[in-house]
């Protein structure tokens, strides 16, 4: 574009110099006005909008006390994620100009945000060089994630998509993995803090645990409902995390602020549980070609030796002892090749029972099984204990009867005796405890006697 250069200022320029068409001073205007005016934001309210059959769009910008023309074109609008209507207040992107048919100034709109995404735009930004600038992106900082865990930790919604397609990818790839779910609210208010302690307890608790990794994530959304992986706490708990994290949201085009600052970053939850898990296929193909590998490079080797035997043996001139030693040789290789294929497929298939048993008892079904059993053995054990007890306790009670029989006075006023009291209640045992006048009375098996003692015959012999 050509600028033209006249000073309008000078009212002695000849007439014919200065005077212009229409076309000419609005295509003068405009050069000057995209040439010399910067890109502007600017935040209203969508009137008089206009979308013909063209593809592009048409609009007024408006605030309480202004209003300005605005043309969106068809190559920049379809890169607007929400459809615009009349009263929606957004942000626009872009550079004055002037429609020269009209003389209409204008603005031409680069790009288009609802007011809201705008804000939060700005705000992760912001955010975004901060932390940068402190380092938290830095590769440096970053923990190395491996392709195979036995043990993994997943920070996420418990009722949404994410887990169920984490799930779902280890099921398929590796189901020997362990998952352990801490389940918090990935959107609103609440959602930072829970994500922040989710963290926290996962790194208290890794050896107790024992787990490895953590996936923290959730499934896609829009930039406000993926706000709370934009939070500065948040970034600053993935980055302290002794454990490595992978951030797994469902949000392939847009990064948070929780995709720069993890171990790695996933576009999505199945894509991280892809990338954190072997393939069980690729296992047994392998093995399957070790396998293969060993017998061909055995045989080769068996083969190699039967050859330098045959030539050896035509060496000699008395060949049998030779041969004979040969022979043994021969027969002990094939031993040992037979020995060590079988050793070795006995290792690789323990380590597949091996495998297959983790992925069967990690089975909710064999637990309850084990748990059942254990419960009845436990109740017959008890029955037989209380009955045993009922048992033991019926024969000490017979043998307390039977020796408190034995020493009951009862059996002794039985065969004949009496025990006599005093007058004061007490137990008679000497003579010389009674004074003569006083009366006794004499408990016999039937009955008792009561009497006055006339006299008193001690025998001191006793």
């Amino acid at each position: 574009m050509t600028l033209f250069d006249i000073d309008l200022s000078n009212p002695r320029v000849d007439q014919k110099e200065a005077v212009l068409s229409v076309s000419s001073l609005n295509k003068m205007a405009r050069g000057l006005l995209e040439s010399n005016f910067p890109a502007v934001a600017v935040n209203g309210e969508i009137s008089n909008l206009a979308t013909p059959a063209s593809g592009h769009w048409y609009l007024t910008l408006k605030d309480k006390n202004s209003q300005l023309r605005c043309a969106m074109f068809a190559g920049r609008n379809r890169f607007v994620r929400f459809k615009p209507q009349n009263g929606n207040q957004i942000i626009v992107w872009g550079k004055l100009s002037i429609y020269e048919g009209r003389g209409d100034y204008q603005l031409i709109v680069d790009s288009m945000e609802e007011a809201g995404d705008g804000a939060l735009r700005r705000a992760f930004e912001e955010l975004k060089e901060k932390l940068q600038v402190e380092g938290l992106f830095s590769e440096e900082h970053k923990k190395e994630v491996y392709s195979y865990y036995d043990h993994i930790g997943v920070v996420t919604s418990s009722s949404g998509a994410a887990i169920q397609d984490i799930l779902s990818v280890f099921e398929r790839r590796f189901p020997a993995t362990k998952i352990t779910l801490f389940p918090v609210a990935v959107q609103g208010g609440d959602a930072p803090g829970g994500i922040i302690r989710a963290i926290e307890l996962a790194n208290q608790h890794q050896q107790k645990l024992g787990i490895e990794a953590l996936i923290v994530g959730r499934g896609g959304g829009s930039l406000e409902d993926l706000q709370a992986f934009n939070e500065e706490s948040v970034a600053r708990a993935i980055f302290s995390s002794k454990l490595p994290i992978t951030s797994a949201i469902g949000h392939e085009i847009d990064f948070t602020i929780a995709d720069f600052v993890a171990d790695l970053r996933a576009p999505t939850p199945s894509a991280a549980a892809e990338q954190m898990s072997p393939d069980q296929a690729e296992y047994f193909d392998t093995f399957a070609a070790y396998r293969a590998d060993l017998t061909s490079r055995l045989k080769t080797i068996l083969l190699q030796a039967k050859k330098n035997l045959h030539w050896l043996a035509k060496q000699l001139k008395r060949p049998d002892r030779r041969l004979q030693e040969h022979a043994q040789n021969l027969d002990r290789l094939e031993n040992q090749m037979q020995l060590a294929i079988r050793n070795q497929i006995t290792i690789q298939n323990g380590e597949l029972k091996h495998l297959q048993q983790s992925m069967l008892s990690n089975s909710p079904i064999n637990r309850v099984k084990i748990l059942s059993i254990q419960l009845q053995k436990i109740t017959e054990d008890f029955k037989q204990f209380i009955t045993k007890a009922v048992s033991q306790t019926q024969s000490q009670l017979a043998e307390l009867t039977r020796s408190l029989s034995a020493v009951s006075p009862l059996n002794t006023l039985a065969r004949g005796y009496s025990i006599t009291y005093d007058d004061n209640n007490q137990v008679i045992r000497s003579a010389e405890n009674v004074k003569a006048g006083s009366t006794v009375v004499s408990i016999l098996e039937k009955g008792n006697i009561e009497s006055t003692v006339k006299s008193i015959n001690i025998d001191d012999t006793k």
